[in-house]
């Protein structure tokens, strides 16, 4: 202030030339001009500026600019920040709407000026501009919440999900016993049921339990997380690790839960995860409805105007979390999990299969496409086997049981039924039965049916009833001989030593 003082007197008192004061005061004509003009405008002459102190000097001479009377001179940048995150609006087309039938609007250029400045005074985390129905934002809170178990008194720390929708910052938080691909997955399908939608984008952090191979630039997600977004219709567009910029809203909205839900629940005890779900879910309602500081509304009615039109509708049927597992299909055409072994197309035996294992189902997978589907079972060395996945000769002799064999016997002939029954009755085994019972199919077909029944006739008669005998008596011709016995018989001295045939029975 002493410059203008100076400028001043040297002026309006010794009657100096702006050229002279700048030469003397070391400042420029224009600099000089500017002071004599301000003080002509405000009608202060140098005895006037004498009684003034710098201050009443200073607003004299600068008063602020009186505004244009308009009400619709300054739009309401607030509301242009939210109008922008809806899809296809632009600043152009918001200025457009603010300035017709506007005479006092601000030019295209001081628009957008005064809006960015509008958004720098915004949070660091508002600043970037979500289009409706585009982004969810799903990370963990790296606070905890302690669980009692009733019976132990052991305690354990449940974990805390929070998802948050980018263009309107409306908020899910839920509590999972770990932080496991199901415990991940579980929760965002929660979280797509409490939005009533789903995304076009779902920005996760890059953790093991959801990304296979974690990148900067080319994440690939692990196969389960890849069929829920599948299901959801959603893309996945993992942040960068050590980058917490590419997800400030979720950020912002893990901080905003550790506040105004967690804070609020730290002397509260809780004994299972439905009691904490219950407690969270009704804090939350508080928390989406609390107002905005800089911005028109809340989380609640900007969800309702922004993201609730613009989210995809849900599918009819919730997603189902499963594993997957790669498998080798061994030479007897099963695969195993958990110790149980599955049956899949005998095919494909050696080669690798993927198993898709849901709470209820096993699933084989060759080539992108379904070979196989068992229910789940927990019996470990146990087998789960198809017909139709085993070969021709082996589903023919699975298809063979005791009953179906003796009927075929009679239909054969009365010996061809005996000998049959005879396999069934005296193998250790009912396997050898039935080997030995498809052996005399096969003689059935190499010598007729008529010769095996005569055959079986006389294995009976020499009681030597089994499938070594019978192709024995067919291949040397013996069953077309008339008479089965010798005409004449020896008859042999009794004596303790001679056994008789009745011993061999």
């Amino acid at each position: 202030m002493r410059r203008i003082r100076e400028t001043l007197r040297l002026h309006l008192q010794a009657a100096l030339s702006y050229g002279e004061i700048a030469r003397a005061l070391k400042i420029s004509k224009s600099s000089a001009g500017k002071y004599v003009s301000l003080a002509r405008a405000a009608g202060v002459d140098w005895d006037v500026a004498q009684t003034l102190t710098d201050d009443e000097l200073e607003a004299r001479l600068f008063r602020p600019p009186v505004p244009r009377s308009s009400h619709q001179l300054t739009p309401d940048f607030a509301l242009v920040h939210q109008e922008l995150k809806r899809a296809g609006v632009t600043l152009q087309l918001l200025w457009e709407e603010y300035a017709r039938d506007n005479a006092l609007a601000y030019k295209y250029t001081s628009f957008c000026i005064k809006y960015r400045a509008f958004a720098q005074s915004l949070k660091r985390s508002m600043r970037q501009v979500h289009v409706a129905g585009e982004k969810l934002f799903v990370d963990y809170s790296g606070d905890t919440v302690a669980l009692i178990d009733a019976a132990t008194g052991e305690i354990t720390a449940a974990q805390i999900f929070v998802a948050t929708l980018g263009a309107s910052n409306y908020t899910y938080a839920c509590a999972t016993a770990r932080q496991t691909t199901a415990d991940w997955i579980g929760a965002q399908v929660r979280a797509l049921e409490f939005f009533g939608g789903s995304p076009r984008l779902i920005v996760p952090d890059q953790t093991r339990a959801l990304i296979k191979y974690p990148d900067s630039y080319d994440p690939e997600p692990n196969r389960t997380y890849e069929e829920f977004a599948e299901h959801y219709g959603c893309a996945l567009l993992a942040a960068r690790p050590g980058h917490p910029r590419d997800k400030p809203k979720v950020e912002a909205a893990v901080l905003l839960v550790q506040r105004w839900i967690l804070a609020r629940l730290r002397n509260r005890r809780f004994f299972s995860l439905v009691e904490l779900n219950r407690a969270i879910a009704e804090l939350l309602v508080e928390l989406n409805q609390r107002p905005f500081k800089k911005l028109p509304g809340c989380r609640a009615s900007a969800f309702a105007a922004l993201d609730a039109p613009a989210l995809k509708p849900l599918p009819t049927t919730r997603y189902e979390i499963s594993r997957w597992k790669s498998a080798k299909v061994n030479i007897d055409y099963h695969v195993e999990f958990d110790a149980h072994y599955y049956s899949v197309p005998h095919r494909l035996v050696g080669t690798t299969v993927e198993l898709r294992v849901t709470d209820t189902l096993v699933e084989a997978f060759a080539a992108n496409q379904r070979v196989a589907c068992h229910s789940l079972s927990h019996k470990r060395g146990a087998h789960t086997t198809l017909a139709e996945h085993m070969p021709a000769s082996h589903r023919a002799h699975l298809e063979w049981t005791p009953a179906k064999l003796i009927d075929w016997g009679r239909r054969i002939g009365v010996s061809t039924a005996a000998v049959v029954a005879w396999q069934l009755e005296h193998r250790p085994h009912p396997e050898q039965g039935y080997r030995a019972c498809l052996g005399l199919k096969r003689l059935a077909r190499e010598y007729t049916p008529a010769r095996l029944e005569a055959a079986c006739t006389r294995a009976l008669a020499i009681r030597s009833p089994n499938f070594r005998s019978v192709a024995s008596i067919l291949k040397s011709g013996l069953d077309r001989q008339q008479n089965l016995l010798p005409a004449t018989t020896t008859t042999l001295p009794e004596h303790e030593n001679v056994r008789g045939p009745d011993y061999y029975h």
